[in-house]
C-alpha cells in the first residue's frame, strides 16, 4: 500500500529497517536472554542521527514529527520491540521538555539528547499509582533556591540508564496539584532501586527512582507549578500512537515469521500455508495488521498537521494496534506449534513483547475510558 511518505520519512524507515537487520538482529535473542541494555544499538543509532528525529532544527535535531518517530520504532520493534523502546524512552522522557520547557531549558538539554549523548526518561508511576496517577506520593516541597525531592518511582523505563529525567511529583498536597522537574542522574540524594525482570523487552532497563532529600534548583522546574498532571496526560496523548507503532512492528515481524514457516513446514504431505485453516488465520491477521498501521499512521499525521484534540484518536491507535499485536503474535505461535513455544524460534520472544503494549503508558482499559468520553461528548454535541 502506498503510504505518500516524503523523502525524509522513506529516508529514514529504510535506515531504521537497515540498522534492525543489520545490527539487531543478530544480538536479539542474546539481549534477550541477558536482559543486557543494548547501549551498542543506542550509539550506532545516535551515530546515523536517530535521536535527532524528534529534535528540532534548533537545538541539533531535523525538525522530524510524530510519523517520523513511529516509522523508526516500527521498523525497529519488527526485530526487537526491547531495543525499539530503550531508543523510543528517551524521545518520551524529553517531550515535556519540547513542549514546555523554557528557552534555556532546551537549551541545556536538547542539543546533547540530539547528539545521542544523553538519554531520557519519564517518571510518574509509582508503587500505588498506576493507572491512577493523581494517587502519586512524591513530594516537591518549594524551598528558597529550588525544591526538595522525596519519593519512590517505580516501572521507570530507561531508568538507570537515562541522564535526564522529567519527573512528576506533588507540590500542593492540599489540593493534591502535582509539578513537572528535570532532575539529572547524579543529583545528590537521586538514586536507582531495584531492576525488574520482565516478562517481555527484556533488553530494556526498567528501574526503581529513589528520592531522598533530593535538591533540585527551581531552574529546573518546567512549565507552571501546579500544572504536573497537566503535562503528563498530553505526553501521553503525544506517545501513544508510538504505542501503536510499536505493536505494529512486532505484529509485522510475527506474521513474516508465520508466512515463512507456513510455507517450509510440510505436514499430511504438503505445507502448512495450503490449508485452509492457516490460510484463513494468516488473511485475518494481514487485514487487521494494515488497518492498526493505517490508523497509526493516520493519528501521528493528524498530530504533525496541528490538531487541537486527539486525546481520543491518540487512544484508539493505541487500543486498537495493541489489541492486535497480542492477538497476531498468539495466532503465530499457534501456527509454529510445538516449536513455537520454544526459545529456539522469535515467535514466543513476540508474543511476551506485545503484551507489554496493552499495559504500559496507560492499560487499554483506560484508553476504552477515554474513548468513551470523547463519543459522549460527540453525543451531546448533537442533542
Amino acid at each position: 500500500m502506498e503510504y505518500f511518505f516524503n523523502e525524509q520519512q522513506q529516508m529514514l524507515r529504510n535506515l531504521a529497517r537497515k540498522i534492525a537487520q543489520e545490527r539487531v538482529l543478530p544480538v536479539r535473542a542474546e539481549l534477550d536472554e541477558k536482559e543486557e541494555f543494548p547501549w551498542a544499538i543506542m550509539k550506532e543509532l545516535a551515530e546515523v542521527g536517530m535521536f535527532r528525529i524528534f529534535i528540532p532544527e534548533e537545538y541539533g535535531g531535523v525538525g522530524g514529527g510524530c510519523l517520523d518517530l513511529c516509522l523508526v520504532v516500527e521498523e525497529l520493534s519488527r526485530v526487537c520491540s526491547g531495543v525499539a523502546v530503550s531508543y523510543a524512552a528517551t524521545a518520551l522522557g524529553c517531550s515535556p521538555i519540547l513542549a514546555y520547557g523554557t528557552t534555556e531549558q532546551k537549551r541545556r538539554y536538547l542539543p546533547d539528547i540530539a547528539d545521542g549523548k544523553r538519554l531520557a526518561a519519564f517518571a510518574i508511576t509509582e508503587p500505588e499509582a498506576g493507572s491512577d496517577v493523581g494517587a502519586i506520593q512524591t513530594s516537591a516541597v518549594r524551598q528558597k533556591d529550588g525544591y526538595v525531592l522525596n519519593g519512590l518511582k517505580h516501572f521507570i523505563t530507561n531508568g538507570g540508564e537515562a541522564e535526564i529525567y522529567t519527573v512528576i511529583a506533588i507540590t500542593d498536597p492540599a489540593e493534591r496539584a502535582a509539578s513537572a522537574f528535570i532532575v539529572e542522574r547524579g543529583t545528590p540524594g537521586f538514586s536507582f532501586g531495584r531492576k525488574e525482570r520482565k516478562m517481555g523487552i527484556r533488553c530494556s532497563a526498567t528501574r526503581e527512582l529513589i528520592f531522598q532529600d533530593c535538591r533540585v534548583p527551581k531552574e529546573n522546574l518546567f512549565g507552571a507549578q501546579g500544572s504536573g498532571f497537566i503535562v503528563a496526560v498530553r505526553t501521553w496523548d503525544r506517545s501513544r500512537p508510538g504505542i501503536g507503532a510499536q505493536a505494529v512492528g512486532i505484529a509485522q515481524g510475527a506474521l513474516e515469521e508465520a508466512v515463512a514457516y507456513a510455507t517450509s513446514r510440510t505436514q499430511f504431505g504438503r505445507p502448512i500455508f495450503s490449508l485452509q485453516a492457516i490460510q484463513h488465520l494468516l488473511a485475518d491477521m494481514a487485514t487487521e495488521l494494515e488497518a492498526a498501521r493505517v490508523l497509526v499512521y493516520a493519528v501521528a499525521r493528524a498530530i504533525d498537521a496541528g490538531a487541537k484534540r486527539f486525546e481520543e484518536e491518540a487512544a484508539m491507535a493505541k487500543l486498537f494496534a495493541s489489541e492486535m499485536a497480542m492477538k497476531v503474535t498468539t495466532n503465530v505461535v499457534q501456527i509454529f506449534g510445538g516449536v513455537g513455544y520454544m526459545r529456539d524460534y522469535p515467535v514466543e520472544k513476540m508474543m511476551r513483547d506485545a503484551k507489554i503494549t496493552q499495559i504500559y503508558e496507560g492499560t487499554n482499559q483506560i484508553q476504552r475510558n477515554a474513548i468513551a468520553s470523547g463519543v459522549l461528548r460527540r453525543g451531546a454535541k448533537r442533542e
